[in-house]
């Protein structure tokens, strides 16, 4: 999988963009500020309907303008398609495949994969829960799309049943009543995403701690993962074990359901939910003691690497290779992690790396070169473009 082609418009600093892409490695040289990140930013905007950045959409639309557009041309295997999204802050966004509209954006998750490893991942590490959870539920759906559809269930059943536990002290026999309504869809609900979290878990945790030896080098300690959940038969944070044969969504539904029902008053008193996934947290163990709190910065850095390079492989085990986007990061690392993350950005279809100065970019990857500088996108002299080669045209502007 690779993008052809990228256009952007009234995206970020861009009020417009237009951008050959070929496989291999690129990578976007600019001065910070010049609006290079912004434009991974929008790669990543196709692959999960949102910014590693912000948390909400009106920060992507330039100021002044009232949408943004994000369009590319993905090639996968021997098909093109033409990917479109319109940000509509306050209203609901648009997306259109080969310019058929589709019904629901969410719909696009999945056809566009991307692993973006960037200095906020440092967050996965040292952050709260939350931003391991998102992590783990952006990844769910990149492996498998239906499941944006029982997470968006789930949201919108913990939303409704928090503004009724608000209400519940005071109104007490009409809303417990109705509580228990909500509360059989937020039990079946978690059970299912706690299933694909637990599942996700156990896939992803050999590959952690591969990538962690190769990145920390010979007598590091051993990576690993575990889940903790306010419910206890989805695990307590230990690290996971593989001969551990994991629960099914049913029996997480029915150890949810007892678990809300023992912590029912709780919840009326406090107004809040403080059973299901949305509580969980997955957590990072680095011999002995969790990452958080005890990791040096450096063994952060190659946590955070870690993890991002076994989503990569994982991804490529379920047979397509992901986009791997480099936001920023060869100037944090030291030699030896940078040489680590080379050899696998190196091997992937497609890479799109962003740097301050090419220098900091090793030289293996430094195959076709994009000055970004004053609203444009030029793409430097050197290896012809796919489309270059066609036209004769060494790149194409944008403004």
């Amino acid at each position: 999988m690779y993008l052809r082609h990228l256009q952007v418009g009234h995206f970020r600093s861009w009020e417009s963009a237009d951008l050959a892409l070929t496989p291999g490695p690129t990578v976007l040289v600019g001065r910070n500020g010049q609006g290079k990140t912004n434009l991974v930013e929008a790669v990543g905007y196709l692959a999960t309907l949102g910014s590693h950045r912000v948390s909400a959409d009106a920060p992507l639309v330039r100021h002044g303008a009232s949408q943004a557009v994000v369009r590319a041309a993905l090639r996968r295997d021997d098909r093109e398609l033409l990917v479109e999204v319109e940000i509509n802050p306050g209203r609901a966004n648009r997306v259109r495949v080969n310019r058929a509209p589709l019904p629901r954006p969410r719909e696009l998750l999945g056809l566009v994969r991307t692993v973006l490893f960037a200095p906020e991942d440092l967050a996965l590490v040292r952050g709260d829960p939350a931003e391991r959870r998102r992590f783990l539920d952006d990844l769910l759906v990149s492996r498998t799309p239906r499941l944006a559809g029982v997470r968006s269930d789930y949201d919108r059943v913990l939303k409704q049943r928090n503004a009724l536990l608000k209400t519940a002290k005071l109104a007490r026999g009409n809303a417990l009543a109705t509580l228990d309504v909500w509360d059989g869809h937020l039990t079946e609900l978690g059970g299912q995403l706690l299933a694909a979290r637990l599942q996700l878990v156990a896939d992803l945790a050999p590959y952690v701690a591969e990538s962690y030896a190769g990145v920390a080098g010979p007598g590091a300690d051993r990576a690993a993962l575990g889940y903790s959940s306010s419910v206890p038969l989805a695990g307590d944070g230990a690290p996971v074990d593989p001969a551990r044969v994991l629960p099914g969504a049913e029996e997480l539904a029915a150890a949810l359901r007892e678990r809300v029902a023992e912590r029912r008053k709780d919840e009326v008193d406090r107004g809040v939910t403080l059973v299901g996934p949305h509580r969980d947290d997955l957590v990072l163990h680095l011999g002995p003691a969790p990452a958080k709190g005890y990791a040096s910065h450096g063994e952060s850095w190659s946590f955070a690497l870690a993890v991002k390079l076994a989503c990569f492989a994982l991804l490529r085990a379920d047979g397509d290779d992901p986009i791997l986007v480099l936001d920023d990061v060869f100037a944090e690392l030291d030699s030896g992690r940078r040489a680590a993350l080379a050899e696998v950005a190196r091997s992937a279809e497609q890479t799109l790396i962003t740097a301050a100065v090419a220098e900091d970019v090793p030289a293996v990857l430094l195959g076709t070169r994009v000055q970004i500088a004053d609203g444009q996108a030029r793409i430097l002299p050197g290896e012809p473009t796919e489309e270059s080669a066609a036209t004769g045209e060494a790149g194409v502007d944008g403004g």
